[in-house]
């Protein structure tokens, strides 16, 4: 009777584990701001030429070239950016963003806003940034 007693109990204590998802330690939540265009044309860490119109961030936590999903927490936006450069050691933000990235976020006026970063797969975030370039190249009227 023990025995099945005990059984039992771990086997629902591993149906509720299984149910559970893990924490997800490749979302990060932080403050964004945006390049200035007086970085215009300068070089990043990667050796790139900065653009303020490619979907390119900086951030000081992330590896570079790793692709984000960037989730504005006051309107739900989403915008998919590589990170190919760093912030200065003493900034507190956790993510500067191109401005085509800012203004898809919708957070230009106000300068800076909270967002949740998604590490996502090489192809997930060029697929992501590839339809992007589609959808805000095309215009407003085709819709």
């Amino acid at each position: 009777m023990r025995r099945l007693l005990i059984t039992t109990v771990l086997f629902l204590v591993g149906l509720h584990l299984y149910g559970q998802k893990p924490a997800n330690t490749n979302n990060k939540k932080g403050v964004a701001s945006f390049y200035h265009d007086k970085f215009e044309g300068r070089r990043t860490a990667t050796g790139e030429v900065f653009d303020n119109d490619k979907y390119t961030a900086a951030c000081n936590k992330l590896q570079l070239g790793t692709y984000v999903k960037v989730t504005n927490a006051a309107n739900g936006r989403i915008v998919y950016v590589r990170i190919n450069d760093r912030m200065a050691a003493n900034n507190q933000r956790l993510i500067d963003l191109a401005s085509v990235a800012a203004e898809q976020l919708d957070f230009t006026d106000a300068g800076t806003t909270k967002v949740k970063l998604e590490i996502v797969s090489e192809k997930e975030g060029k697929m992501g940034i590839l339809a992007q370039k589609e959808v805000f190249a095309s215009p407003k009227n085709e819709f």
